[in-house]
This record gives structure tokens, sequence and C-alpha cells, in this order.
């Protein structure tokens, strides 16, 4: 039996067990896994049968979600085939260890009523969230790829404006080759 574990702030054990064990039993149900959490230390151990590994994978994948501080509905997301997540430690890209830098680059990229985490999730597609140390992101891949590419660059100090108009510029793009795709006639033949 496929079992991984994971652990998950202690101030998200609650959202992740739901009132009444709701959320935990979702989670079960909708992954066909069995969770244990261990509410002392934040320990969840997350077990599939034999012939569904991938089944303990997006079980984990969405308590960690939960763990990095989406709502239990934006983590099933990851329910999805072509759905992942992604997780980038703020310290890696920054190098910065005191405090007052992180909660100053946290805020740049939340921004003033939450408006520069939701316009990077209005162009890339990806849903966002800031906690603790970390910003995750949950997409499909190429909107992963540029909600990654959107965070780092905030990160290092790109004005909000350009990172913006760069996102929408590769939104256009990836429309206009998937409209251009299906003109295409198939080779041999008209």
């Amino acid at each position: 039996m496929p079992t991984l574990l994971v652990r998950v702030p202690d101030d998200r054990v609650g959202v992740l067990i739901g009132t009444a064990g709701v959320t935990k039993h979702a989670i079960e149900s909708r992954t066909h896994t069995a969770v244990a959490v261990d509410p002392e230390d934040g320990a969840v151990t997350i077990a599939a049968p034999d012939d569904r590994p991938d089944d303990a994978m997006r079980g984990r994948d969405i308590v960690l979600a939960i763990g990095r501080g989406f709502s239990p509905e934006r983590a099933f997301r990851l329910l999805k085939d072509d759905t992942y997540l992604g997780v980038i430690e703020i310290r890696r890209v920054t190098g910065r260890r005191e405090k007052a830098a992180l909660w100053r680059i946290r805020s740049r990229l939340i921004g003033e009523r939450g408006r520069a985490r939701s316009r990077i999730e209005e162009l890339s597609g990806c849903s966002m969230s800031v906690y603790g140390g970390t910003v995750a992101l949950i997409g499909k891949e190429k909107e992963l790829e540029r909600a990654t590419r959107a965070v780092e660059l905030l990160l290092r100090g790109s004005e909000h404006a350009a990172v913006f108009h760069m996102l929408a510029r590769q939104r256009t793009d990836d429309a206009l080759t998937e409209a251009t795709q299906g003109d295409i006639p198939a080779e041999g033949g008209e």
C-alpha cells in the first residue's frame, strides 16, 4: 500500500480536517485514500490501495495545498489530471533572511487589497497563495510556468506593470498559437 507522509502547519490542521471532519472525508472519498492526521504535530499520512499509487500522490498534493494556505475548494482543482501544485520558497529566490524583508516581499506579491495576487491569477490562470515563506501555485503546466516566472520576477524586484504586461502578452501569444494550430490542414491533403 503506497503511503506518503507530509506535515502541515499547526494553524492549517483545522482547515485540513474541516468541521466534523468534512474536508478530510472529502479528500479520502475523492482520492480513494485513507488520510490520518495527527493534530499534535501536523503529521499527515496518506495511504492508497496498491493498484492506485497516483491517488496517494493526488491526496498528498491536496493536503500540501491546504497546508500552504489554499481553501479546500481551490485545492480540489488538483483532482484534474492536467493540474499541478508548485511551491516557491521566497528566501531561495531573494536570499534574504530577515523577517522585515520577508514581510515586505510578501506584501509586494499580494499587493494592496490583494490586487497583485488577483492580477497574477487572472493573467496566468493559476490559483496563488502566499503563506509563511512560500508562494504556492495551482494550475496547468503552461499556467504554472507563466505564474512561476511572474512571481520570480516580482521577488527579484521587477515592476508590477512590466510583469503584468509580460503575462498578458504570453496569454495573447498562447491564444494566437492555439487558434492558428486549429487552422493548419493535416499533412498530405487539403
